[in-house]
């Protein structure tokens, strides 16, 4: 977090704009922002719920996690970027409680450490947890709604203006490729394999 505050202070104007065509075509709408906010608990609650019930499986979905965190500062820090596709929300044609949820939004969340954008990143790598859980991946009523939920909140970052369409495919590839480290090899079993070979030798 003091990383990424220090980004958020620095990185105000000198930046590389990200954008591209599908950015065009895709509309404000405010209503998105339900599921924007709605992050922060599926977030906190599915790391509290392993923490608890399923401590490998947190482990897992925490290594993930912050790992692609440090690497989207990484970024960030290297290749300053932000994006210029907020709307002017007082020429919208509309005003409602949804629109002034947004411009508080705008107003304390610079435009600037936005790809890849974590916000995506964060929300499959916990999608990815929960369906990884035994005491959960079963369950279709914790399942569907967590896919949607997820698939929702990218939706968000898009139809908010936030991100840009690119920001999300980063962040859907370096969860793909975190989850190919992370989740794919054995390595209980390669570590299990390291020791009981250690102590044949000695």
């Amino acid at each position: 977090m003091p990383w990424f505050m220090w980004l958020e202070k620095t990185v105000v104007t000198e930046y590389h704009p990200v954008h591209i065509k599908l950015d065009d075509f895709i509309p404000f709408n405010e209503w998105f922002v339900i599921p924007y906010y709605l992050w922060f608990a599926f977030v906190a609650a599915a790391i509290i719920y392993l923490f608890f019930t399923d401590v490998k499986e947190y482990y897992r979905m925490m290594a993930l996690l912050c790992i692609g965190m440090t690497v989207c500062l990484i970024i960030y820090t290297v290749w300053p970027n932000g994006q210029n596709l907020r709307p002017d929300l007082a020429t919208l044609g509309r005003e409602n409680i949804f629109t002034h949820i947004v411009a508080n939004l705008y107003a304390t969340d610079t435009s600037t450490n936005v790809c890849p954008s974590i916000h995506v990143f964060n929300s499959l790598g916990v999608c990815i947890g929960i369906f990884h859980c035994s005491r959960l991946r079963d369950k279709k009523w914790i399942t569907i709604p967590t896919l949607v939920l997820t698939i929702s909140i990218c939706l968000s970052t898009v139809f908010l203006k936030q991100h840009s369409s690119f920001d999300v495919i980063c962040g859907i590839i370096l969860a793909a490729i975190l989850y190919v480290i992370v989740y794919v090899p054995d390595y209980e079993k390669f570590f299990t394999k390291r020791r009981e070979s250690v102590h044949s030798a000695i």
